[in-house]
């Protein structure tokens, strides 16, 4: 207050804030100014706190309030896990909302690229939109990653990031201008393999890459429409050792030999729809691997593809379930996850969050459930014979007073 330009800012009040933080409600008392230069009234502590209104929330809060919303099933889900966290009822389930709308995301973070091939996952994920003439829309997701490692006995992607279309640029240039500018890719050297499902958006990669790319139809959809068709049926057997084999040419001649042979006319349609598809795209029911060895590549720990639909299943979790949404609410909670997915700077209101690799939070919530299970015995050793107090019969009021509290 006392190393303010006087001339220019005069003190006319004191007035009361309420900031929502991680330990309660804090009431700050701040100087209120009357600014001669731009002739209005200013609070020079709201700009040093980055506070408007007199009402606001801690960073600290507004961080966590982010998170729980992404990670778990809603917003009101979000503030309750917060009360329960806190202690009080600090934010509301709107307020959430607009913080997840108006931060920003960072969505640039160089990566150390790890050899010539990258891995492209592709699928769309349908999310219904609110109050629209449209019941809903696709959004188009893609997960990109360098290979796999194994980390004792799980396997994790190398290099992964995931990628949300939200441009007006077709699709695979907004793709390869992400893999140019995030990874260094070089068109003229790098190779690139697409799984993904026969959507036309997905299956427009064969042509946009052409001989630098291949495309792979995601083995997991291939499977299940088999077996939504040929499930009690005699081939049944024969067309999945086959597929298991990546046999193009043997997948073909089953699926075709089986035509006429459905006892309903709508799966006869879908097997002639699969069978096409199939013929459109050469090469897409085998293994890549053979493909990359033929270019000069070491295929040595390279994995059979197939995440797409773990990643539909990272966005579904949060998107879907009967909800509804806004084309402003969707876009903004799809860079959330991302963000968070990614371990991506978020710029918020009021400062900004730093996200924790996925992978150390997995390993700090595994030290918890194990130090959990042992908190039981521990307790049993460390309070037996060590408080008199509690050295009485069963029948004493200590011990029904323990007994109520049992599992509190």
């Amino acid at each position: 207050a006392e190393k303010r330009d006087k001339k220019r800012y005069a003190l006319k009040d004191k007035r009361m804030i309420r900031m929502q933080t991680m330990f309660g409600e804090l009431e700050v008392k701040r100087n209120y100014y009357f600014d001669r230069e731009k002739r209005r009234y200013v609070c020079l502590l709201d700009a040093f706190l980055q506070f408007e209104g007199a009402h606001g929330v801690s960073p600290l809060l507004e961080e966590t309030a982010i998170h729980l919303a992404v990670t778990g099933s809603s917003y009101r889900q979000a503030a309750q896990s917060l009360e329960k966290l806190v202690g009080y009822a600090c934010v509301s389930h709107e307020t959430i909302r607009q913080l997840i709308v108006e931060a920003e995301v960072v969505g640039h973070r160089k990566m150390e690229k790890k050899g010539r091939v990258f891995f492209i996952e592709a699928d769309g994920l349908y999310v219904k939109r609110q109050r629209s003439r449209r019941k809903g829309k696709e959004e188009k997701i893609v997960t990109i990653h360098q290979g796999w490692e194994k980390n004792g006995k799980r396997v994790s992607l190398v290099n992964r990031r995931y990628y949300v279309h939200q441009t007006n640029e077709p699709i695979w240039e907004a793709v390869e201008s992400f893999l140019v500018k995030e990874y260094g890719y070089d068109p003229l050297e790098d190779w690139v393999v697409i799984n993904g499902d026969g959507a036309p958006w997905i299956t427009a990669c064969r042509e946009y890459f052409g001989d630098r790319g291949y495309f792979q139809l995601d083995r997991f959809h291939v499977a299940r429409e088999i077996r939504q068709l040929f499930r009690g049926h005699a081939r049944y057997r024969a067309i999945r050792k086959t597929f298991a084999s990546w046999d193009e040419e043997g997948v073909l001649r089953e699926l075709t030999s089986a035509i006429g042979t459905l006892e309903h006319e709508e799966k006869e349609k879908q097997l002639e729809a699969l069978v096409r598809r199939i013929e459109e795209m050469p090469g897409c029911l085998r293994d890549y691997r053979v493909w990359l060895k033929e270019k000069g590549i070491d295929t040595t720990n390279m994995r059979a593809m197939g995440s797409a639909e773990g990643t539909m299943h990272v966005f579904a979790k949060r998107s879907k379930n009967g909800r509804s949404w806004k084309d402003a609410g969707i876009e903004a909670m799809l860079r959330a996850i991302v963000a968070i997915k990614d371990t991506l700077l978020i710029r918020t209101r009021h400062g900004v969050m730093c996200c924790v690799e996925e992978r150390e939070e997995t390993k700090r919530e595994a030290i918890v459930k194990k130090a959990l299970k042992r908190v039981q015995t521990q307790m049993a050793e460390v309070v037996r014979d060590n408080i008199p107090y509690l050295r009485q019969s069963s029948g004493a009021p200590i011990y029904e007073v323990l007994q109520a509290l049992k599992g509190f």
